[in-house]
């Protein structure tokens, strides 16, 4: 009996998949790297890891989950495909930026043009961890001009 609740515990954690909600950091906070993430990180400019972002900032492509659409406060899972590299914070995510184009693009909010998102200029949009992707700083300061940008 303790078999099948250990089984059945495993199979609903597994497909609750990636939860972006517990593992988001905080906008305000520094976030701290793990362990495991030491090693990434030692490539990484130190800067990007302890810079606290703002709403309207531009965010590092590797702190971004990107099929979530999030800022993550810490480096991602890269993920190579057809000579680009994405970021996702679970190998749910993973699997969906292989297997899913739409997943490695987003709609340029000015623009409204498609954006791969590797060569996208990040900036976060809200202090839920949201961010968007304009094709150039140069949308997005015509999308922030504009008043569009929500502060």
């Amino acid at each position: 009996m303790t078999k099948h609740i250990i089984i059945t515990a495993f199979a609903i954690i597994t497909l609750m998949g990636c939860n972006t909600e517990a593992k988001r950091t905080k906008i305000s906070e520094t976030p701290s790297p793990t362990t495991a993430q030491n090693k990434v990180e030692e490539a990484q400019p130190k800067k990007e890891m302890t810079q606290n972002y703002q709403v309207g900032s531009q965010v590092p492509t590797e702190l971004v989950c990107m099929v979530n659409d999030a800022y993550m406060g810490k480096i991602q899972m890269p993920v190579p495909v057809n000579g680009k590299t994405y970021y996702g914070c679970c190998q749910m995510c993973v699997k969906t930026l292989n297997e899913h184009d739409e997943a490695r693009t987003a709609l340029d909010p000015f623009s409204k043009q498609r954006v791969d998102k590797t060569e996208a200029f990040i900036v976060l949009m809200g202090m839920d961890g949201k961010v968007a992707y304009f094709e150039s700083e140069e949308n997005f300061l015509k999308f922030k001009e504009v008043g569009r940008m929500n502060h």
